[in-house]
């Protein structure tokens, strides 16, 4: 158990130092970690509101919780507007604001007409509907992301669950387990969610319980050609030998040596996911109106297209990115996990 534990760190820290030598896969890394950490923190880098308002010598986060107006001590009115808010600085008064101040939701109603094109106002310029550009796809990211990596992990632990018990025990569980599966694979499985997301009100959970239900299809072909080629090998036959259950066996012996290729694949996976959700925004069967989406931007491109070419290009460059760093790691990801390269 102890040369075990040592194998494998020390096969760990063969895969690490493959993978740093592949100085695109850890930039990529990097700015990609920068990335999420910017989306996910994205109320305090555009927001309406301030992220620190002092007034009559307390403090308040409005970025983090909403006040009632008599806080403030406004009368005539329920709303609050921050920007129009008058600070006595001789008082102390103060506002820390961040760096965009437009919530993705927010019309610019200072510009002439919408979509309007890129300004000092309104860096990536507005949308048909006059809200910030670079503020709906900074928000946008994070949906994209939590979709992609929520629908990997759900299929993987669907797809390694039901390959892994074909795999290993064959005979008349893999032989109607993988007619199931060729069933299911035959279904054109895009126009399927489409349909289904039509007919359910859209949102964020649904797109990912409905898009789990045939994803976990291509990870379960290589978790059960794994378990197949594994389940006959020398430690397993030990293992059998020494009395091991069949839970003991798959999890600690079989499963960790067959995860190789859907590790690999894991960055493309979660791409392609990004990708989806997009086309999904785009043909407006993606995530409920107004949430911020690339797609929906996209969508609008297109309806505008000879008078915003912001819309198109900004949410391009974008999502183009987003996938080539994904495809980036991947390559490295690969090379780390290759046998031939450790």
């Amino acid at each position: 158990m102890i040369s075990n534990k040592i194998f494998k760190s020390e096969l760990s820290r063969k895969r690490w130092r493959v993978f740093r030598k592949n100085k695109a896969a850890v930039f990529s890394s990097v700015f990609l970690l920068v990335f999420l950490f910017a989306t996910f923190i994205s109320p305090i880098i555009a927001n309406s509101r301030p992220i620190v308002l002092k007034v009559n010598n307390q403090y308040f986060f409005p970025v983090f919780k909403d006040y009632t107006a008599d806080q403030f001590g406004i009368t005539d009115t329920l709303d609050i507007d921050y920007r129009n808010m008058h600070l006595d600085a001789a008082k102390g008064e103060l506002a820390y604001w961040p760096p965009v101040q437009w919530d993705p939701f927010e019309s610019n109603s200072k510009v002439d007409s919408y979509p309007s094109k890129p300004s000092q106002t309104n860096f990536f310029g507005t949308d048909d509907r006059g809200r910030d550009v670079f503020t709906r796809i900074l928000y946008g990211f994070k949906y994209s992301i939590v979709y992609a990596v929520a629908v990997w992990f759900i299929s993987l632990v669907i797809g390694t669950s039901l390959g892994g018990i074909m795999g290993f025990f064959g005979g008349w569980i893999d032989f109607i387990g993988q007619r199931i599966v060729e069933v299911m694979s035959t279904v054109p499985q895009f126009f399927l969610l489409i349909i289904l997301v039509s007919i359910f009100t859209p949102s964020l959970f649904l797109l990912i319980i409905i898009s789990c239900v045939f994803s976990w299809i291509n990870i379960s072909y290589y978790v059960r050609g794994e378990f197949l080629k594994n389940r006959n090998k020398e430690f397993v036959e030990a293992a059998h030998s020494l009395g091991a259950s069949n839970f003991s066996i798959i999890f600690k012996h079989i499963l960790p040596n067959s995860l190789t290729p859907i590790i690999t694949f894991a960055p493309f996976t979660i791409a392609a996911h990004i990708t989806g959700l997009t086309a999904l925004d785009y043909l407006g069967f993606g995530l409920p109106i107004p949430t911020p989406s690339w797609g929906e931007l996209l969508s609008q491109a297109h309806k505008n297209y000879t008078i915003a070419w912001w819309l198109a290009f900004y949410p391009s460059l974008a999502l183009f990115t987003v996938l080539t760093l994904l495809s980036l790691i991947s390559q490295g990801v690969r090379d780390a996990m290759d046998p031939n390269m450790n």
